[in-house]
Formats: C-alpha cells, sequence, structure tokens
C-alpha cells in the first residue's frame, strides 16, 4: 500500500480492554478508507513489541501514514501519528509489573517526540503529556472516546441475571482488578453498609497481566466476583444494576462511566484525573481516597429512587452526546491531513 493511511492492528485478536475497544471501534468507522496491517496471528508481549518494531516498518511504504491506535509504535517509523490513552505507567509506575514498566519509560517518551502528532482522548491526558515530554501545543490533540449506542442501551436483564444468578438487587463495578482502579477502598466502604442486607455488591472483571496483583481485603458476604465478563453480557448487567460505580485513582477517559449511563445505570465516579470529563454532570462525584464518602454516596444511592431516576435521565442524556462516529471523523480529519 502505497501513498496511504494504515493502521498498526498489532491490538486486534487481543482481550477487550478500554484500548483495543478505542481502536477497535473507531476502526469499525472508519473501513474501507483505512488499511490495517496486523500479525498473521495474534501477539503479546515481548514476541508483539518485537513484531511491531521489526516487522511491521518492513510492511508499509515510505510514503504511507501510519497511525498507531494503542499506545505503541514502531520507532523507527517517522511518518506516524500514535495514540497514547495516558500517562499511567508514568505518573504510577509502582502500579505495574518491572518489565511493562520498564519498557514503556524507554519508548513513551521517544515515540512521542518522534511522531508526527499524538492524539489522546482527554484534555486531561493532553496536559500530562505535553508537559511530561516537553510537546508544543499544536503536537498533542485530544478526540474524546465515544460509546456505541447500538450495543448500549436499556435492555432486557433476564437473561444476564440469569446466567450470572443475580436474584437480588445489586451494585455493579465493570473493569480490571488493577491498583489504579481502587478496590481495595471500595470493599472497604461497601461493608460499612451492613443495613443493606439484600444489596449485592458485583465486580466484574479479571487481573491484567502487566499490573501488579491487587491485595484487597479478604470480604465476601453481600459481594460476588463475575471475573472477565464479555462483551455481550454487558449491556444487560449494566442495565439491571441499581446504580454503577468507578472509584477509579486515574483514568485516561473513563469509557464504563458513559456506557453505563448509556444503559440508564445511575452511576457514582471518582472526580480523579479525567473521569469528570467523560461524567460530566451527570454522575455522583467522590473523593477517590475518602472510604467513607465513597460509602455515604452509595448509601445516598440505595435509599434515594428519586436521586437514581434522575442522575437515569442525565446519564442517557450525557452519553447521547458521545459517539465513535463522531470520534472516527475528527481522528479521519486528522489523519488526512496528514497523510
Amino acid at each position: 500500500m502505497s501513498g496511504e493511511i494504515v493502521m498498526n492492528g498489532r491490538f486486534e485478536g487481543r482481550r477487550l480492554t478500554g484500548v483495543e475497544r478505542y481502536a477497535s471501534e473507531v476502526l469499525r468507522c472508519l473501513r474501507p478508507a483505512v488499511g490495517v496491517v496486523k500479525p498473521a496471528r495474534p501477539m503479546s508481549g515481548l514476541r508483539g513489541h518485537a513484531w511491531e518494531q521489526f516487522v511491521l516498518p518492513r510492511r508499509i511504504a515510505n510514503d504511507d501514514l501510519l497511525w498507531s491506535p494503542a499506545n505503541t509504535g514502531p520507532l523507527s517509523v517517522s511518518r506516524q501519528i500514535v495514540t497514547i490513552h495516558d500517562l499511567s505507567v508514568l505518573d504510577h509506575p509502582e502500579w505495574f509489573a518491572s518489565s511493562f514498566r520498564l519498557w514503556y519509560l524507554f519508548l513513551l517518551p521517544r515515540l512521542a517526540r518522534n511522531a508526527r502528532l499524538v492524539l489522546t482522548v482527554s484534555e486531561h491526558s493532553r496536559r500530562s503529556i505535553k508537559r511530561k515530554f516537553g510537546l508544543p501545543d499544536e503536537k498533542v490533540l485530544a478526540i474524546p472516546n465515544g460509546v456505541n449506542l447500538q450495543q448500549f442501551h436499556p435492555t432486557d436483564t433476564t437473561a444476564a441475571r440469569a446466567h450470572y444468578g443475580l436474584s437480588k438487587p445489586y451494585a455493579l463495578f465493570v473493569g480490571s482488578l488493577d491498583p489504579r482502579k481502587n478496590l481495595d477502598r471500595l470493599l472497604q466502604a461497601w461493608v460499612r453498609l451492613p443495613e443493606f442486607k439484600d444489596v449485592e455488591l458485583v465486580i466484574a472483571g479479571s487481573r491484567g497481566r502487566i499490573f501488579k496483583p491487587v491485595q484487597m481485603p479478604g470480604y465476601t458476604r453481600r459481594i460476588r466476583f463475575l471475573g472477565y465478563v464479555p462483551d455481550e453480557d454487558l449491556p444487560g448487567l449494566y442495565s439491571g444494576a441499581l446504580f454503577f460505580i468507578m472509584p477509579s485513582l486515574f483514568e485516561g477517559f473513563g469509557l464504563t462511566v458513559l456506557e453505563a449511563m448509556a444503559c440508564g445505570a445511575p452511576v457514582i465516579t471518582s472526580y480523579a484525573s479525567a473521569l469528570p470529563e467523560a461524567a460530566g454532570n451527570a454522575a455522583i462525584q467522590v473523593d477517590p481516597t475518602s472510604v467513607e464518602g465513597m460509602a455515604e454516596a452509595m448509601r445516598t444511592l440505595i435509599v434515594d429512587e428519586d436521586l437514581r431516576r434522575g442522575l437515569r435521565q442525565k446519564g442517557l442524556d450525557r452519553a447521547s452526546r458521545f459517539s465513535w462516529e463522531r470520534s472516527a471523523r475528527q481522528i479521519a480529519e486528522v489523519l488526512a491531513s496528514h497523510a
């Protein structure tokens, strides 16, 4: 492919988390205008990085523009736009496995400075990237994430409840079980609500290999760990929740906040990093370091049906303002202007 826009497709085939959802949803909207170069089979870890650094550059023409959408990219390709979603690995290296941390401490500064443009997904990340790497304003552009309203919308909850055995009212957390998600404090807050004997806290997610293990208290009463939940089950889980809670210490954007809102779940989130940009005024925002504040917010939502109803409508309105189609249009314009 000569003189074309080419997407770095190493993300394809990996388990779907926020970065992979971003890349796959934007690609869905951009096809067939953007070509994809990817390994013959999914690769992760050292093999994936080796393919990206040494094989990918040989598979694109010198006058192609490469877009790398998932925090990595080949250092030898200067005709490249890279999406860096956040700098959590630089700001909080203590959360990450040592091999991952060392590689990204080496890669990200060089990648950002060598690329033609750095895209990111929030103003919080844009400011952080500019400051950390000493880049000028015009080198870093924030284009917000979206939500797929064809997939995430209020839906019947019967199948999801039956599949996961959820017969009681429940609060819901969805995300990887890693240190930045603040699950230890969430569980501490939950056990401060013993009066709600018929309400469960449901944790949907699994531990990512790139993070250090989370040391969580051994609480089990009224807490359900579902493990990794496939994409098709998420709308039913969101729609059936009494409320959704995302108390993260750090997020580059906060996709699950929008997904929950789009499905009609009232939302509690933290006011850390980029989460206020996703939530706007459509969620209860709490101090992620305050166990008591988190507990009080959950107590209030459990007992106040009118507040839940109001947040549900605000959330639906908020989510409707974000779409992957709009994000993709803006990204396409940027790519075309640099091709």
